[in-house]
C-alpha cells in the first residue's frame, strides 16, 4: 500500500534529502515557526513544507512505536509523514507553543486513526470505536490549546464523559492485525519467533524526549538542575543534596514531585516509572 500525503500534494518517499541532527533540527524548527507569523500565503506553504522536511525523523520515531503489529513498516512511516504534514498545516505559531508539542500527538493520532480504520484484528464495540474517534480529535484540539499533551481527565471534562471511557478508548489501540510467530522470517530462514530481539531504546525513547522537552523547559531552574544532575549526570541523591545545600530527603521529595508533575502533564503513560 502507498499512502498519499495530500497535505503537500505528493507522496512521501525514502528519498530523504534532509535528515538533520537533533540540535540543528530544533533550531531550524524554531526559526521556521518564528518566520510563519510574518510570511504571506505563498511563503507559508514553503515554510510548512520545510517544517515537514526538517522533522521527518521525528515522524519516523513516532512510527517506530507502532511496529511489529502486523503492518508494513513503509506504510506506517507514510502515515506518520501525513500526520506530520497535518501538524505543519494546523500549527498556529501565534499561540506561543512549541511545534513538536503539537506535532507529536498529531502524528500519533494520525497513526492511531489508520490502525483504527484499517488494521483491527479484534474490532471493539461500536461504542468504543465512536468514543475513540472523539477522544483522538479532542486530544489534538487540546494539544493546540494547552501546548501540552492533555490528561485523560482533561479529555473527559471536554467531552463530558467518564474518565474510564476515555481510558477504554485509548486502550483499544491494541486490537490490530498480528502476524503469526510461525511465519517465515524476512530472509526466508527460520520463523519470526527465531529472530525476535529487543527494542532499540534509542528509538523507543525518541517520542518521550520530544514530548518531555517543552515540559522540562517550563520547570524552575532548580528543578531542571536537579533533573540534570540525577538523570543526565547520574549523581546520587546525596551528591545532589551537597550541591543544592539541602538534605537527601529533600532531594528525594523534589525528584518525586517533579516526576509526578511531568507524568501528570504527559497524561498518557509516556513517562517511564
Amino acid at each position: 500500500m502507498s499512502v498519499s500525503a495530500s497535505a503537500s500534494h505528493h507522496e512521501f518517499t525514502d528519498d530523504r534529502p534532509l535528515d538533520v541532527a537533533h540540535l540543528d533540527r530544533r533550531s531550524l524548527t524554531t526559526e521556521l515557526c518564528d518566520s510563519l507569523a510574518e510570511a504571506d500565503d505563498a511563503e507559508r506553504e514553503l515554510i510548512r513544507a520545510r517544517l515537514v522536511e526538517v522533522n521527518m525523523r521525528v515522524a519516523r520515531a513516532v512510527a517506530s512505536h507502532y511496529r511489529n503489529r502486523g503492518v508494513d513498516a513503509d506504510d506506517l512511516e507514510q502515515v506518520a509523514y501525513v500526520g506530520l504534514a497535518k501538524a505543519a498545516r494546523g500549527f498556529d505559531p501565534g499561540l506561543g507553543h512549541d511545534f513538536l508539542t503539537y506535532a507529536v500527538p498529531t502524528i500519533r493520532g494520525e497513526v492511531r486513526r489508520w490502525f483504527r480504520d484499517s488494521c483491527w484484528m479484534v474490532r471493539p464495540a461500536r461504542r468504543v470505536q465512536e468514543t475513540r474517534a472523539q477522544v483522538t480529535a479532542c486530544i489534538e484540539e487540546l494539544v493546540q490549546e494547552l501546548g501540552e499533551t492533555p490528561s485523560p481527565v482533561d479529555v473527559a471534562d471536554r467531552l463530558d464523559i467518564a474518565v474510564a471511557e476515555v481510558e477504554e478508548a485509548i486502550a483499544a489501540d491494541g486490537c490490530y492485525h498480528a502476524s503469526s510467530l510461525d511465519s517465515p522470517g524476512g530472509n526466508g530462514v527460520g520463523t519470526l519467533a527465531d529472530v525476535l530481539g529487543e527494542v532499540d531504546d534509542a528509538f523507543s525513547r525518541a517520542e518521550e524526549r520530544a514530548s518531555l522537552a517543552p515540559l522540562v523547559r517550563g520547570l524552575s531552574d532548580r528543578d531542571r538542575e536537579t533533573l540534570a544532575l540525577r538523570y543526565f549526570h547520574q549523581w546520587t541523591q546525596e551528591q545532589i543534596a551537597g550541591q543544592l545545600g539541602v538534605t537527601q530527603m529533600q532531594v528525594s521529595r523534589i525528584l518525586s514531585r517533579i516526576t509526578a508533575q511531568l507524568r501528570e502533564q504527559l497524561g498518557d503513560g509516556l513517562l517511564a516509572a
